[in-house]
């Protein structure tokens, strides 16, 4: 999905509009300038959204956060995330005394685990870069969060929001990594099937209200309803609304669609099953032509893949599953077709045969943009639970997970193209332990559950952080597993890059372009 623009860029582009860049000739130049390429610095300010996690009495909520330590980050910074309730989103955008700073920056309550929110108070304080702190959430009026980092603490915030419902429908573990503002969702693999109650979360971060409108597109196309037009999301507040509610046809397979016409937004689908319990449904990759949906667990006895075109032709793909021996097609779904304007879905089964496995969807002619997810289960009978796996960005220079465990974490990285090195970094643990580094080549065309290094005397959880040294573009996922090794349990987050770099062309002083005598 699009990224809202960040501060520092908007500065060097405001920069290069008034003074020129280096590269423009002043008069008397006998020929112009090479221009430097442009700098990667860090980004100074980040902005994340947490959906309410549950509407169960039983939900116990963690949520984590983590800051890697990033090169050419600012000394001083704070963050913090607090109740989007009445306002609050707002006075959490202001980061200083509101985000627990003590005076010139300094991070005076850095690291402390906080509250539930519901009183106003945060959530938690962020600590220092490099190491994770948890705060905790109990029960079915946790609100959803928003919070700002800002300084040391902003490049590639990020906040892993994971419940634990005991029972009833949706049980199991759900999880997410809270996510920046924007202005358009896209969400296959949602559903209005009796035996399914999916919500849309939005969360307004502003202090102005938001209007969005939010499409469904079934099997045969656009699910009619108006009641989806114009929803107004308040000030600093938090709406879920019921999918079936929005239409009274029930579709298998649904697409939503989320276009915010004023203000911005976060966004995510609650996807909760009477049989296979529940978890979140967050953004896919923006339409594209070529699609990773990385990272489906080894174990996975039943995937559904899920794909929707927005635009006005047909789409044809090549199907592929990168295992750890290479590309393989799966058997009886070389390719799929994805008619325009409607949702496919397509079974495929015990695809990964016990082995880590990635699919790589690929035109198999002209490239139409695609947006797909799937739908895992793992288990058997009454102890069968299910996630979900949206299309992801690559990796990029960097991707963090902020939540991890000494067992039941899984670390999955795809290399679809070309052999990649990439290398893995696990903190330092929530309640102690020291730094590990390991460094994994993935052959191209295959997935690996790789060794996730783990901290020397760890307590607590730690994050992970994947870093792209060198070859193709590689794709990531992080599994985690319930403590309870008898339940089926778990949560897959993909990957992408964590933002905290930004890149600012070069631009100096020329105020000869002010001079310039009109053409």
């Amino acid at each position: 999905m699009k990224r809202t623009t960040l501060s520092l860029f908007a500065g060097a582009a405001a920069l290069a509009a008034v003074t020129g860049f280096a590269a423009v000739s002043a008069p008397g130049d006998t020929g112009a300038e090479t221009a430097e390429p442009a700098a990667r610095l860090p980004v100074e300010r980040t902005s994340l959204l947490c959906p309410a996690p549950s509407a169960s009495d039983l939900a116990e909520t963690t949520y984590t956060s983590f800051t890697p330590v990033t090169e050419g980050a600012e000394e001083k910074g704070s963050a913090t995330l607090t109740a989007a309730a009445d306002g609050a989103g707002a006075e959490a955008g202001k980061g200083g005394e509101d985000a627990g700073s003590g005076k010139d920056g300094e991070d005076a309550k850095d690291g402390e685990e906080g509250k539930d929110g519901k009183d106003g108070e945060p959530v938690l304080r962020p600590g220092a870069p490099g190491t994770p702190v948890t705060g905790t959430a109990s029960g079915a009026d946790a609100p959803a969060l928003t919070g700002t980092a800002e300084g040391s603490h902003a490049p590639g915030w990020t906040v892993q929001q994971t419940t634990e419902v005991a029972a009833g429908t949706g049980r199991g573990l759900l999880g997410l990594n809270c996510t920046a503002p924007d202005t358009e969702f896209w969400f296959p693999g949602a559903s209005t099937a009796s035996g399914r109650t999916d919500y849309v979360h939005l969360t307004n971060p502003d202090d102005s209200a938001a209007v969005v409108d939010i499409e469904l597109y079934g099997k045969d196309g656009v699910l009619k309803s108006t009641v989806g037009e114009g929803v107004t999301v308040p000030p600093g507040g938090g709406e879920s609304l019921l999918l079936s509610t929005l239409t009274d046809v029930e579709q298998t397979d649904v697409t939503v669609h989320v276009n915010v016409r004023s203000g911005r937004l976060g966004a995510a689908v609650q996807a909760l099953d009477d049989k296979t319990g529940g978890d979140w449904l967050t953004a896919a990759a923006d339409p594209a032509g070529e699609l990773v949906v990385p990272g489906i667990p080894a174990d996975a006895t039943a995937v559904r893949l899920m794909l929707f075109t927005p635009g006005g032709s047909d789409a044809d793909l090549k199907v592929r599953l990168a295992s750890p021996s290479g590309a393989i097609t799966p058997a009886g779904h070389e390719t799929v077709h994805v008619k325009a304007g409607m949702t496919t879905g397509v079974d495929l089964g015990e695809v990964t045969r016990g082995e880590a496995g990635s699919l790589v969807l690929t035109p198999t002619s002209g490239s139409v943009p695609v947006v797909a997810a799937v739908r895992v289960v793992r288990g058997e009978g009454g102890e069968q639970e299910s996630a979900f796996i949206p299309a992801s960005d690559p990796v990029g220079a960097r991707a963090t997970a902020a939540e991890n465990r000494a067992k039941g974490t899984t670390l999955s990285v795809t290399a679809p193209d070309r052999t990649a090195k990439v290398e893995v970094t696990a903190s330092a643990g929530t309640e102690g332990g020291t730094t590990a580094t390991k460094t994994f080549t993935i052959e191209g065309g295959t997935t690996q559950n790789v060794e996730v290094p783990v901290p020397a005397g760890l307590k607590g959880t730690y994050a992970l952080t994947v870093e792209t040294v060198s070859g193709g573009p590689v794709y990531a996922a992080r599994t985690l597993t319930g403590e309870d090794e008898d339940v089926a349990s778990f949560t897959v987050q993909p990957l992408p890059d964590d933002r905290g770099t930004v890149s600012v062309p070069k631009a100096e002083q020329n105020l000869s372009v002010l001079q310039q005598p009109p053409a």
